[in-house]
C-alpha cells in the first residue's frame, strides 16, 4: 500500500465516513488501491503522498478547477490578500466589489448574499424564497446539497431523492416533522410538477437549470410562467452548471430568468465561495430571517472569485471547456463502437459522464479506475474538463483507454472474466456505510 492508502486506513478511525465529501471517498473510485491524498496540484496534474505524478482526467476537484489547479493569476491575488490580512474586524471590500460584478453578469437581479459552499447556498436561498413567499413548501428537482430541508424529501415515501443524482441518501436525523415539505419532481415533466403546485401550497419551486440532458417541449418557459401565475419563487441552481457553457448561468441558453440564482464550484478556481444572487423584491426578505455566519467575511473567498471571473472572461474558458468536452464525448463513443461495447452518455460536455449498458457496469468502471492509475491517470466514467486539458493528454488518455476497452469488450462476450481482472473491491454506486 501507499502513503495515501495508510493515511486513509488511519482516517476512516478518525473521520466517521473517512472523508468530508462523499464525491472524494475512495471507495467510489477504486477501493483500497486508490491514491486517497494529494501533496502537489498544478495544471491537470496531481502529485501523490509518494510523489506520483498523475494526469487529472477525472472530476478536477469535484467540477471546482475550471482554470486549471493553481492559476497563476488567482493564485497571486490570493497571495497578496494573505499578505494583506484575511480577516479582521471590518468587513472586506471585495465582496461589495464582486456582487457588482455579479449584478453584471446577471442584469435581472439587484442583490446578492456569499457563502462559502454549495450547500449553504442552497439552505440560504431557500430560506430567503419561503421568508419572501410566505409559505413553507418547496418543490425541487435536481441535487441540492445535504442540509435538512432538502434531505426530508425522504421522509415523504421513502427514497424521493433517488432519480437526483444519489440513490439510497438516508434522513436519519432529520426532523421526521419536515416530512412533505419538500416534493420532488422529474425534470421535463411539466404535469407532474403542475400537480405539485395544485395540491399543495408551493412557495417555492427550486431546480437545477440542466443536469444530465436539456429542456424539452419549452419545459423552463412553463415552469417560469407557473411560477409568475402562482407568486411562487423560482431559484435555479446552477452551483454544478454555472460558467461552464455560458459566463454566467446556463439559464442563459435557454432565455428563462430566475429570482434566485445560486453559483459555487467555478467561481473561485477552488477557493472556497458560492453566491446567492437575486431581484430585489425577493432577497429583501433576507432582513426579516436570520442568516449570518462568520467565515462568510473572510477575504480570500471573493478575491480569488473575482480574480477567477476575470481570467475566465479574458479566455473565454466556458468555450474552451465545452469544446474539450466534446472531445471526450466523441471519444468515448468512438472506443465503444470500435470494441463493439454499448455506453450511454449523459450531462453537458464540460461536465460529462457515461456508464456501460452492461450488468458488469460497475465492475468495468472499477477497471478503468484501476488499469488507468497504473498508467500514470486519474479517471474513472467522468470527465470534468478545464482550459490546461491539453490534445495531448486527451490523446494519451485515449491511447491508454482503447487498451482497457479492448479487456472490457472480451468480458462481454466471454472470453475473459472481468473477475480475474479486478485487484480489489468493486467501487461503491452510491451512499453506503463504511466499515
Amino acid at each position: 500500500m501507499g502513503k495515501g492508502q495508510e493515511l486513509y486506513k488511519k482516517a476512516k478511525a478518525l473521520i466517521p465516513g473517512g472523508t468530508m465529501l462523499l464525491s472524494k471517498r475512495p471507495e467510489m473510485f477504486l477501493p483500497d488501491q486508490w491514491p486517497s491524498y494529494f501533496s502537489k496540484a498544478k495544471g491537470c496534474k496531481v502529485w501523490d503522498l509518494d510523489g506520483k505524478e498523475l494526469i487529472d482526467m477525472c472530476i478536477m476537484g469535484i467540477g471546482t478547477n475550471t482554470l486549471g489547479y493553481g492559476n497563476d493569476e488567482v493564485d497571486a491575488a490570493v497571495l497578496e490578500t494573505v499578505k494583506s490580512g484575511n480577516m479582521s474586524t471590518l468587513s472586506c471590500p471585495e465582496e461589495v466589489y464582486l456582487a457588482e460584478k455579479l449584478i453584471e453578469i446577471n442584469p435581472w437581479a439587484d442583490m446578492v448574499r456569499f457563502a462559502r459552499s454549495g450547500g449553504e447556498a442552497n439552505s440560504i436561498a431557500v430560506r430567503i424564497a419561503r421568508a419572501a413567499s410566505g409559505k413553507d413548501k418547496v418543490a425541487i428537482c435536481g441535487y441540492h446539497g445535504w442540509h435538512d430541508w432538502y434531505l426530508s424529501a425522504n421522509h415523504n415515501g421513502g427514497d424521493d431523492l433517488s432519480s437526483h443524482l444519489l440513490p439510497g441518501l438516508s434522513a436519519k436525523g432529520v426532523p421526521k416533522n419536515l416530512k412533505d415539505t419538500v416534493y420532488p419532481f422529474h425534470y421535463n415533466n411539466y404535469e407532474e410538477l403542475l400537480s405539485i403546485v395544485e395540491n399543495n401550497e408551493i412557495g417555492v419551486i427550486k431546480m437545477e437549470v440542466v443536469r444530465n440532458f436539456g429542456p424539452e417541449d419549452n419545459f423552463l418557459q412553463k415552469v417560469r410562467d407557473l411560477a409568475t401565475r402562482k407568486n411562487i419563487v423560482l431559484i435555479f441552481d446552477e452551483c454544478t452548471s454555472g460558467f461552464r457553457e455560458t459566463f454566467g448561468g446556463i439559464y442563459k441558453k435557454y432565455g428563462v430568468e430566475p429570482d434566485i440564482a445560486m453559483y459555487g464550484k467555478t467561481i473561485g478556481n477552488g477557493y472556497a465561495l458560492t453566491a446567492v444572487v437575486g431581484r430585489r423584491s425577493v432577497m429583501e426578505a433576507a432582513q426579516t430571517t436570520f442568516i449570518s455566519s462568520t467565515f462568510w467575511t473572510e477575504r480570500i473567498g471573493p478575491t480569488a472569485a473575482l480574480a477567477t471571473l476575470n481570467v475566465m472572461e479574458k479566455v473565454k474558458s466556458w468555450e474552451t471547456i465545452t469544446k474539450i468536452g466534446k472531445k471526450i464525448q466523441k471519444g468515448w463513443n468512438d472506443l465503444a463502437d470500435a470494441h463493439h461495447l454499448s455506453i450511454t452518455l449523459a450531462g453537458i460536455p464540460a461536465l460529462t459522464t457515461y456508464s456501460f449498458n452492461s450488468d458488469n457496469a460497475l465492475e468495468y468502471k472499477t477497471l478503468i479506475t484501476q488499469e488507468m492509475l497504473k498508467k500514470g491517470f486519474l479517471a474513472s466514467t467522468s470527465f470534468y474538463a478545464c482550459t490546461k486539458h491539453s490534445d495531448e493528454m486527451i490523446n494519451s488518455y485515449f491511447d491508454a483507454l482503447d487498451a482497457v476497452y479492448s479487456d472490457i469488450s472480451k468480458c462481454e462476450v466471454g472470453d475473459k472474466n472481468i473477475a480475474t481482472l479486478l485487484d480489489g473491491p468493486v467501487c461503491h454506486s452510491g451512499f453506503k456505510r463504511l466499515n
